[in-house]
């Protein structure tokens, strides 16, 4: 092409900047602006961490679970060839180890990491033009690949695997019934999912079906380009499925059942599914249900568990009320809690105005909040919630966020200058889910073990 060409290409760049600026003021003098804007006094409107009946409890773990993943170019021959490779990390901390530690006024490293027992899962997931010897597409094969991970990955050897607990959820959700099934994912077939566990086929097509099939995450593939999205959306359906399966492996477990209510559980991103797999969400809050009934009976506390939010329109929000008009910060007093009802998040956060939204009404089982710790860190997390009182978002009491003053207390240890909007978990997490070194190891029953011989000896 010769320069005069490319000269006359870019010159309808000023016409197309004019004609896009036009279009924009039409759409400014179309969209809802919000002038109602007030200065809030925060002190008056938050709950001071002092007011909030403490109970004295202390962890004996911390669990996180993270997740990443990253993607990849293959030379196959056909063009933009993907795989995706996902990891799902989960890091127990041993409070009382650290406990010891930070009696010293130097802390090795070395004993600091033993304090820290992470373990990863990794799969790789194909995306486009990637397919398996003996699949007829990169869907077919996307689909084997997920459910055989999920069929062999399990916390421990003598309890139920990923696939299992999944399926346990799955149970769920027939049970409550569905008027809505999703297609059968053979191309050509035009016949509902048939319900199934384990590996089965379809009577329509004859073609394999798994039970993961419901999840589907198979729908997200795109059959050229990147496929980001979907590998985002199997890391976070992992990591959701990963948190019940701990959960019910312990519940299998006697021992590390009566340890539920001396866990602290973090998860990074908000207590929320979402795409094609939101319906996991429902089953989760049920599940989440049943065994929280049987550990508060058991020691009498609720579950501790909690989403926290790195990014996002809340952490967002949170930091604009926290600025001045003048621009300083400190709007919000340090040490403080707000609780987010559904009128606060709809006027401020997520614009609906319809009278009968309710924000993640069918993807959420947990409350969110504002806190600021004592340094002035700003944190957003989600904690989980047992029932419909707590999950009735119309309102916000302190009643209505289980295991509130322990939350709270967690976020006033854990959050730093080094985690400001995270927690020391969670950071760990994510290095190991970034670059795994300890793919499936195995780190429950060592646990069990140093955890019995700590109480012995003492």
């Amino acid at each position: 092409m010769s320069d005069s060409s490319q000269i006359s290409g870019n010159s309808y760049e000023p016409l197309r900047r004019l004609l896009s600026d036009s279009k924009m003021e039409e759409l400014r003098k179309k969209i809802k602006i919000r002038n109602d804007i007030q200065e809030v006094n925060w002190n008056e409107e938050t709950v001071p961490f002092s007011e909030i009946e403490q109970s004295g409890w202390e962890p004996q773990l911390l669990i996180a679970i993270d997740g990443d993943y990253s993607k990849q170019i293959i030379n196959n021959g056909f063009p933009g060839a993907e795989v995706g490779y996902i990891t799902i990390s989960t890091v127990v901390i041993l409070v009382d180890k650290l406990k010891e530690l930070e009696k010293s006024r130097f802390v090795d490293p070395k004993l600091y990491r033993e304090t820290e027992k992470p373990t990863s899962i990794d799969s790789l997931m194909v995306g486009c033009n990637v397919v398996l010897n003996g699949e007829v597409s990169a869907k077919s094969t996307m689909r084997k690949l997920f459910f055989e991970k999920l069929s062999e990955e399990r916390v421990f050897s003598d309890t139920e695997t990923l696939l299992e607990t999944y399926e346990e959820l799955l149970k769920i959700k027939r049970a409550q019934g569905s008027s809505n099934p999703p297609d059968c994912p053979h191309e050509g077939c035009n016949s509902p999912l048939k319900e199934g566990y384990g590996e089965y086929f379809c009577d329509e097509c004859g073609g394999k079906l798994y039970s993961t099939d419901a999840l589907r995450l198979h729908e997200l593939m795109k059959p050229s380009g990147t496929n980001g999205e979907m590998y985002g959306q199997i890391q976070e359906t992992i990591k959701k499925i990963q948190l019940i399966h701990l959960l019910r492996s312990f519940e299998q477990k006697p021992d590390w059942f009566s340890t539920l209510g001396h866990i602290a559980f973090f998860m990074e991103g908000t207590l929320a599914v979402f795409s094609a797999s939101s319906w996991l969400a429902k089953c989760i809050r049920i599940e989440l249900s049943r065994i929280n009934q049987k550990v508060k009976e058991d020691c009498g506390l609720d579950l501790l568990i909690m989403g926290i939010e790195k990014t996002g329109n809340f952490v967002n929000h949170f930091a604009d009320i926290d600025t001045k008009e003048n621009g300083g910060e400190d709007n919000f007093p340090c040490q403080s809690v707000y609780l987010l009802n559904n009128d606060y998040i709809k006027k401020n956060i997520v614009l609906n105005d319809g009278n009968d939204y309710v924000y993640l009404k069918d993807t959420s089982f947990g409350r969110k909040l504002f806190y600021k710790t004592k340094s002035g860190y700003r944190v957003v997390p989600s904690i989980a919630t047992f029932n419909n009182y707590q999950s009735e978002v119309t309102t916000a009491f302190p009643a209505q966020f289980p295991r509130l003053s322990d939350c709270l207390l967690l976020l006033e240890k854990l959050v730093s200058a080094r985690y400001n909007n995270s927690v020391m978990p969670l950071a760990t997490a994510h290095a190991e889910a970034t670059i795994p070194i300890n793919l499936g190891k195995t780190i429950f029953d060592e646990i069990a073990r140093e955890m019995r011989n700590s109480s012995t000896t003492k």
